[in-house]
């Protein structure tokens, strides 16, 4: 029985070794040494996508009709003109259709899908200026509804919204948890749609090509999937191994208790 111990010890940590595994994000990246980084790029309008648009003036009640909240306006004895909202008033901004367009007061239909929100500020002052609306808009834009799908081989699978309505794929993958031990770091696969055409992008986090990704800067809608290394034991099957580990575990015991004593 002494003899086979040392078999039974290595095959034993074997097992082991094959459940557990070191992963190290852009390992290529040397300590000390500078890389380009790449500039984040501007949020193009999609459809579905529900955008906060925010005009005020200097004279606040000729801005007042073109947004959505505003309430009443009060002129003090000095002239000065305060507004107040509506009680209550939920600002939801505002949803672009299905034809790409959103429905703005007094400008009507806008067609704004593919733009950035700096192209629309843009636009929406130019129309207010050219049609003598008001003389000196601020238009302020932003996007509400930012969100990514994370699905696969991650700790928190499910929608993750964006306030700030910008997210690196490594951000994304912090913010649901972290990846699990199963997790293929070559295969983390960003299906993104682009003019009604959808693109899937694959990156691998141990190389540092990942921040050159077109997809390393994620957008609104995008879906991140991790696929899994290995084929995922069945719950009655993970019972099993726990069964089998212990018995393992015991039988390395009872030998060396038994070579011990001899």
């Amino acid at each position: 029985m002494k003899k086979y111990l040392p078999v039974f010890l290595i095959g034993f940590m074997l097992i082991l070794n094959s459940c557990s595994r070191k992963v190290v994000y852009v390992k290529d990246m040397s300590a000390g040494a500078t890389y380009d980084a790449m500039e984040a790029p501007s949020l193009r309008i999609q459809k579905s996508d529900r955008l906060s648009i925010v005009v005020s003036s200097k004279m606040p009640e000729l801005a007042m009709p073109f947004n959505q909240d505003f309430g009443n306006y009060q002129v003090n004895d000095q002239g000065q003109v305060s507004t107040t909202s509506s009680a209550g008033l939920v600002t939801k901004g505002y949803l672009v259709d299905n034809k790409g367009e959103i429905d703005f007061p007094i400008l009507g239909q806008l067609r704004i899908e593919g733009m950035t929100l700096d192209q629309l500020k843009n636009m929406i002052k130019r129309r207010l200026i050219d049609g003598k609306l008001i003389n000196d808009p601020i238009i302020n834009v932003e996007l509400l509804n930012f969100k990514i799908n994370m699905m696969g081989e991650i700790q928190n699978v499910g929608v993750l919204n964006v306030p700030d309505a910008k997210i690196t794929i490594l951000d994304a993958i912090s913010r649901s948890g972290g990846l699990t031990i199963n997790a293929a770091v070559d295969k983390i696969t960003v299906i993104r749609e682009e003019d009604g055409v959808r693109k899937v992008v694959v990156n691998d986090i141990r190389s540092k090509d990942i921040f050159n990704s077109p997809t390393y800067y994620l957008q609104q809608n995008d879906i991140v999937y991790i696929e899994p290394r290995d084929a995922v034991l069945t719950p009655k099957a993970q019972e099993s191994w726990r069964y089998v580990t212990t018995g393992i575990g015991l039988l390395g015991t009872i030998f060396s208790i038994l070579t011990f004593l001899k």
